[in-house]
């Protein structure tokens, strides 16, 4: 009865892409589709009469039954959508993971089942390759990639924007690499043979290297590689966090370069605790002139080296910076050497803070000279004095300087790294394929935050080559449309509701010789101060024009302005005007525009006005007419 409808059949189902499977009651199948044949490999004819459980694994045979019988009770027609996943045998012994429909219908009173049957290997492959991607940026914020280790020289396969920003790499210059490329031929590093052990090991290991972007600028990285493993124990991946450690390696170099002055200081510099008063440090220089070694000094205090001074008469004498209502003392005084020798000295004494534990520095002068010379020696004795005045000023300028800097390093940090916790903490709980959504929206939060931490180290990072003067210009030919319209496009994704930027149509009428990367670093930063100190549903412009072989460009927004008293300092760095304190920031764009430009033979000019808005105006040599 059956193939009295075959042609209806065979039209029906030919034109359907699933697997389709006609099965009576017994289960025994009466009809197949090209599909069937083609995903299973068998003709209709080596399936016909045959039993259902022919295309199903012997495992999942029992199953099967139970689940036809199921269904066939009930009479009940199942969609795709509620079907069971169950797995395919192709006639070559191959199994693959299926999702199965049943749907029973009746022709000329005999009931038939027909099966409806998806291939899902490429969707299982997908889900596995998801899932992988998400437990890499679950497990940081900073740069990630993926390799495959089952592929020849372990190639990446997987890298987050992060990365990408962080080594100036396209991801297609990425792909399909080995990570050595980092490295270019900086490759006698003591961290590559241990990453190279780990690897081979299959283990966990956490280093720091050397690696360099694709502009060949050095930067130091602390990298934490992972193996990811199948069910089997096997190495599948292996997964490298990437963070850019640079502005750290630089601060302990500088630290060591002052530990060096410290240590190599001609005058006798001492460290002691401000409760016990026993020394806790000398220089060379103290430890040469007085005669002791460290280990000794360690033993003893300031009063035990001065033979006219008592405990009592010390602590009294330290006592104003001990209340804090002196910031220095200066004395002086006889110090006795280890042989019992003595010798005139002038002590400069000040409290320092280290960590949460407060200390007091000595720098002492030998003053033997002083005493028994000339005038001419005192007067030169004095003027070295007035030198020593001028570097301790300096040095309190810096530790104002690093105070401010880690304060507010901690302030614009401590926010993002909240967000990107928080959002890490979310991701954890969206496990489903339905919540890839919220997934994503976690995601773009991340990176939206990495990327504002990594704008903030690139700051810091330029002021630290601005002052170093290693900054190094490379000018190309350009046509000044193309940074315009780079800035422009990657400013809409930062604009408030109703906010809309409107850009001079001439743009395109101006080829510069210039640096294009610190031009797109200008105007980017000036759009983004627009963007964030102007309200909703306010346009933000911007103007080029020329003046004799200058190039002017101009920002205009309608924002808070700026005030009249904060208008002077505006260009200074780490400052911000009072009505902004509110706003995330650093204070140090415009210092490093007005730097730039200053060095490339520009001018940056404004007006602004409290609550009416701001106009910059930057004048730039562009060398080429138009």
């Amino acid at each position: 009865m059956f193939q009295q409808n075959q042609d209806i059949f065979s039209i029906l189902s030919e034109a359907i892409s699933e697997c389709i499977i006609i099965i009576d009651n017994d289960q025994k199948i009466v009809s197949t589709n090209s599909s069937t044949n083609k995903v299973f490999g068998y003709t209709s004819a080596e399936l016909i009469g045959k039993y259902l459980e022919k295309l199903i694994p012997k495992k999942y045979h029992k199953i099967q039954k139970v689940l036809f019988k199921k269904f066939v009770k009930k009479g009940e027609k199942r969609q795709i959508s509620d079907s069971i996943e169950l797995y395919g045998l192709r006639k070559n012994g191959a199994i693959f993971p299926t999702e199965i429909g049943l749907n029973p219908f009746t022709v000329y009173g005999k009931t038939y089942n027909m099966v409806l049957l998806i291939d899902i290997t490429e969707r299982k492959e997908n889900e596995k390759n998801l899932l992988i991607k998400s437990e890499a940026l679950q497990s940081a914020a900073n740069g990630i990639v993926i390799t495959d280790a089952l592929q020849y020289d372990n190639p990446i396969i997987y890298c987050n924007s992060a990365f990408i920003k962080l080594t100036g790499y396209s991801e297609s210059e990425i792909i399909n690499k080995n990570c050595r490329f980092l490295q270019t031929d900086d490759r006698d590093q003591e961290s590559i043979e241990q990453i190279r052990l780990a690897i081979k090991k299959g283990i966990s290991c956490s280093t720091i290297l050397r690696n360099y972007k694709k502009d060949g600028t050095l930067f130091w990285n602390d990298l934490s590689v992972t193996p990811i493993k199948n069910n089997d124990g096997v190495v599948t991946h292996f997964i490298g966090i990437q963070n850019d450690i640079t502005k750290r390696m630089y601060a302990e170099q500088e630290l060591k370069h002052w530990a060096s002055i410290f240590d190599e200081s001609l005058n006798e510099i001492f460290i002691f605790d401000k409760v016990s008063l026993k020394f806790l440090n000398a220089n060379r220089g103290a430890q040469k002139n007085i005669g002791y070694t460290l280990e000794e000094l360690k033993e003893l205090t300031p009063f035990d080296i001065k033979p006219e001074i008592t405990e009592n008469d010390f602590r009294t004498l330290i006592a104003p910076l001990i209340h804090k209502d002196k910031e220095k003392i200066e004395f002086e005084a006889i110090h006795q050497r280890k042989d019992g020798t003595t010798y005139p000295i002038e002590v400069h004494l000040q409290l320092s803070s280290s960590e949460d534990h407060e200390l007091l520095v000595a720098i002492i002068l030998d003053i033997t000279e002083r005493k028994n010379y000339t005038e001419k020696l005192e007067n030169t004795v004095a003027k070295r004095t007035e030198q020593l005045k001028i570097a301790l000023t300096k040095e309190k300028e810096l530790n104002e300087l690093k105070t401010k800097f880690l304060s507010l390093v901690s302030h614009e940090f401590k926010t993002p790294l909240s967000g990107i916790l928080t959002s890490t903490i979310l991701l954890e709980k969206y496990k489903l394929t339905e919540q890839q959504e919220k997934r994503d929206k976690h995601l773009n939060i991340i990176t939206s935050k990495v990327h504002y931490l990594n704008n903030i180290l690139n700051d810091f990072l330029s002021i630290e080559r601005l002052e170093l003067g290693k900054v190094t210009y490379k000018f190309t030919d350009f046509n000044l449309s193309k940074v315009v319209n780079e800035v422009v496009y990657n400013a809409n994704m930062l604009l408030k509701g109703g906010q809309r930027i409107n850009i001079s149509q001439n743009s395109d009428e101006f080829n510069l010789h210039q640096d294009e990367r610190i031009l797109e670093l200008i105007l980017s930063n000036l759009i983004y101060n627009s963007i964030k100190y102007s309200p909703e549903n306010t346009d933000i412009n911007l103007e080029v024009s020329e003046c004799e072989n200058n190039l002017i460009l101009k920002v205009i927004d309608y924002g808070i302005g700026i005030p009249i008293n904060d208008q002077k300092h505006i260009f200074n760095r780490y400052f911000r005007a009072e009505n902004v304190l509110n706003n995330h920031g650093t204070g140090i764009g415009l210092n490093i525009i007005k730097a730039h430009l200053e060095n490339l033979g520009g001018t940056i000019n404004f007006k602004s006005e409290e609550n009416s808005g701001s106009t910059f105006i930057v004048e730039l040599p562009k060398i080429i007419e138009k």
